[in-house]
């Protein structure tokens, strides 16, 4: 009997802890369940809460453009290019005769000026001077050969008149030697001919007038025929060469083998450079174009002359000296009535924007020259079109505008600020 009680009052404290311990494994179970649908619920609460988003508007907005008409002006093309002053006579001091240098120009050193026909350098003359005394004793000895020559061909045909039958014979009349004595003549004339020449030639003298780039020899010194004493050039005419490519002749109106005439003058050009830190002008013109374009940088040069740049070309004194790298302003073809528009109107190298009535249209232009500020249009255009100089992205034919002219953007009160 206190068996069965001892046992009987322990089981509801052991069914107590096994109901306990079954709850706990079903909280434990289903707890991630639960903590998932909270979230869901969460989540649809706060969209229940949020704003609603609008409905699309599907409608194609104008584009704001800044518009503006060309101008009609008369335009004078011009080409901006540069080049080298180069001399168009220059050559090398080379003697024809050997000899010792006796006598040297003040002249004939680096930067000398030197008049047309001026010694320069002298050889000395003593064998040269030799050689015309030796040639004019052949020439007298010859000269005497043909006098003898003359007197016994004389003497032997009046002999013949008085002597002799029928008809002389050259070798008789001795018409062999005068013709030998009167050639010994002439070659002893040519001799002395010649050794005057080489005397002659002992003085060195300047073919032009000009000035010294190099010299290379000095008093005292041998030199052999052919030797090069100096290097000397024409202050007369100097040429600047200048590159010119396809459109820059087109500008020009230049031919590619264009030789200036009378009928036919070439473009004036000005020539410009700083020079001892001022700035220096010089008027020259094209006169020629070179032979061929050049295989390696596809242009043609052109040839601009500037006469006595020493004297009445320079610049108030300032000579165009040779070496000199300047500026050239090449004055170019004038147009009457083409139409000016902003630079930033042209996109890219023929095609404007044009605003038609509420939309955009793209038209194709000829452009004669453009600059940083503007460009020069000669056809595609008329100066009642509007054309369109602000940015617009994926500009296509047709694209709805809406047009606002420059006068209306720069004034803030049409804009209502």
């Amino acid at each position: 009997m206190s068996t069965q009680n001892q046992y009987s009052s322990a089981d509801p404290a052991t069914k107590s802890h096994r109901k306990k311990r079954t709850i706990g494994r079903v909280i434990f179970f289903f707890m991630p369940v639960i903590i998932l649908l909270a979230g869901v619920g969460g989540f649809v609460a706060l969209g229940l809460k949020s704003p609603k988003a609008e409905k699309e508007d599907n409608e194609i907005k104008a584009v704001p453009v800044l518009v503006t008409s060309p101008s009609s002006e008369q335009v004078n093309l011009r080409v901006l290019t540069q080049g080298e002053v180069k001399a168009r006579t220059e050559i090398d001091v080379v003697p024809q005769v050997g000899g010792k240098i006796e006598y040297i120009s003040r002249s004939f050193l680096e930067g000398g000026i030197f008049k047309k026909g001026e010694v320069l350098i002298r050889i000395e003359s003593a064998d040269y001077d030799l050689r015309v005394v030796q040639a004019e004793a052949t020439v007298a000895q010859a000269q005497q050969g043909l006098l003898r020559e003359e007197a016994e061909a004389q003497i032997a045909a009046r002999d013949w008149e008085e002597l002799g039958e029928g008809k002389a014979s050259a070798l008789t009349l001795r018409v062999p030697q005068l013709a030998q004595a009167k050639a010994s003549l002439a070659a002893a004339n040519a001799s002395l001919a010649d050794a005057k020449l080489q005397l002659g030639r002992t003085y060195i003298r300047a073919p032009f007038a000009g000035r010294v780039r190099t010299k290379g020899a000095d008093v005292g010194q041998y030199v052999t025929p052919g030797a090069r004493l100096g290097r000397i050039f024409s202050t007369d005419v100097v040429d600047v060469r200048l590159p010119l490519t396809d459109a820059e002749l087109a500008k020009l109106d230049l031919p590619l083998a264009f030789v200036e005439d009378k009928n036919n003058p070439g473009p004036q050009v000005k020539l410009s450079a700083v020079v001892a830190g001022k700035p220096r002008v010089w008027d020259g013109r094209i006169t020629r174009t070179d032979s061929a374009i050049d295989a390696t940088t596809r242009v043609l040069f052109a040839f601009v002359e500037v006469k006595e740049p020493y004297g009445k070309g320079s610049d108030d004194g300032m000579p165009l000296v040779v070496g000199l790298f300047v500026q050239a302003d090449v004055q170019g073809r004038s147009l009457p009535n083409a139409l000016v528009i902003p630079r930033q109107a042209l996109r890219g190298n023929d095609k404007v924007y044009l605003a038609d009535d509420e939309s955009l249209h793209i038209a194709t232009v000829q452009i004669a020259s453009s600059d940083r500020q503007n460009a020069i249009v000669t056809s595609g255009l008329s100066v009642d079109d509007k054309i369109i100089t602000s940015p617009v992205r994926g500009a296509t034919e047709g694209m709805k505008i809406e047009t606002v002219s420059r006068s209306a953007a720069a004034d803030p009160q049409s804009t209502g600020e």
